[in-house]
């Protein structure tokens, strides 16, 4: 019920026009929100922002040899990027691989932007593709690529370490910007901003989804907390709704979080990627692209996917193993229950793959500990590898 709860409050959020949100009183789309502070999150071109951003954080790709081990690719073959991001994993393919195309598909204009800068590089090996995941067979279909075509797809779950960094775009709560996180806004006008999303829904919704995407223990108190911050201030700011979140939990609660290097965690993180989860529809996103790798992949192509948080990998895992998930629900994302020995070795059975995979390495894979030290953002990652049959 608590899914189907959330799930409601996000289709009632996309339903609701842009005409209706402006009617409030108080504006709570972000391009006001960044009014306030003197700098929208689309002051700049995305150009300008994707060029700002690579300059000072050189893009460091997630389990790059483990991608390029598992998807083998060879000379001249033809390979779907699905999350271009800032081009870690593309450029190595290129530099690695002679004579391979790669299409890169990113649902961000700004690594639109990138992809299409080195595309210019790569004279007719690299060809950029605006849109999401659910997007993907139309696109595809446009340019003329058959299904069954690909040599090799790498999928690469959740937002980039350039969204993260651009203060502007609403995602790190580290850094104070405009509560916005969407990865398309400006191609969606009408498409809700995680502003809306706690100035809007009730406490009851709000808990349910962060129950739901963020997998908080402490939802209630966090939403109520968020009810009653705003009716004194609409939340607008990242470190905003950072601080509420902090001073709706004992200090006990707040200082005991730790990371996978045993950092200290912000108590705030799963409510954020709750959020950023709704706002941008990653599950559902997620399962249309697992879909449409599996329609354009040929026999014997290889999958590569990369997610960072439990929901997206128990997604993954159970639609490798054959999974019906046609009607995602609570079900699908939760750890399954200890079942009877029946179920047990039934189970087991399906542990092998489906009619449509065979999993490449049976346990899922993860970072090494010195690329954790390089990269502690992609501590949390997990590759999952299989072949098309």
């Amino acid at each position: 019920m608590i899914f189907l709860m959330a799930v409601r409050s996000s289709l009632m959020l996309r339903k609701t026009s842009l005409a209706v949100w402006r009617s409030w009183k108080l504006s709570l789309h972000c391009s006001t929100v960044g009014a306030s502070s003197g700098h929208g999150p689309w002051d700049r071109s995305h150009e300008e922002l994707s060029s700002v951003s690579a300059k000072k954080h050189p893009h460091t790709p997630v389990m790059l040899k483990e991608v390029l081990h598992y998807l083998d690719i060879q000379p001249g073959q033809v390979v779907l990027d699905m999350t271009f991001g800032g081009g870690g994993h593309t450029k190595a393919i290129l530099n690695m691989v002679p004579e391979v195309t790669v299409l890169a598909l990113d649902r961000d204009p700004a690594a639109i932007s990138l992809a299409q800068q080195l595309a210019k590089e790569h004279s007719g090996r690299v060809k950029p593709l605006l849109g999401r995941f659910s997007e993907l067979e139309a696109l595809l279909s446009n340019m003329n690529v058959q299904p069954g075509s690909i040599d090799a797809v790498l999928l690469d779950a959740g937002c980039s370490s350039m969204q993260m960094d651009q203060a502007e775009r609403g995602f790190a709560l580290s850094k104070d910007g405009p509560l916005d996180m969407r990865m398309d806004g400006e191609r969606y006008l009408d498409m809700p901003c995680a502003a809306d999303v706690v100035n809007t829904l009730d406490q009851q919704a709000l808990a349910s989804i962060l129950t739901a995407y963020g997998e908080e223990r402490y939802a209630r108190k966090i939403a109520s907390a968020i009810v009653e911050a705003r009716r004194v201030n609409p939340i607008t700011r990242t470190q905003q709704l950072a601080s509420v979140v902090a001073g709706s939990l004992p200090p006990a609660v707040a200082y005991a979080r730790k990371d996978r290097l045993h950092r200290p965690a912000h108590v705030a993180t799963k409510t954020f990627q709750a959020l950023r989860i709704l706002v941008n529809d990653e599950l559902n996103e997620l399962h249309a692209g697992l879909r449409a790798a599996q329609a354009v992949l040929r026999t014997e192509g290889r999958l590569c996917v990369i997610t960072f948080h439990s929901l997206e990998d128990r997604l993954v895992k159970r639609f490798l193993k054959g999974d019906d998930l046609s009607n995602l629900d609570q079900h699908h994302f939760s750890p399954r229950k200890q079942g009877t020995r029946k179920e047990k070795l039934m189970d087991k059975k399906k542990d092998g793959g489906s009619v449509y995979w065979l999993p490449l390495r049976r346990k899922v894979i993860t970072p090494e500990k010195d690329d954790v030290k390089e990269n502690p953002r992609g501590r949390s990652a997990k590759l999952r590898a299989a072949l098309r049959l």
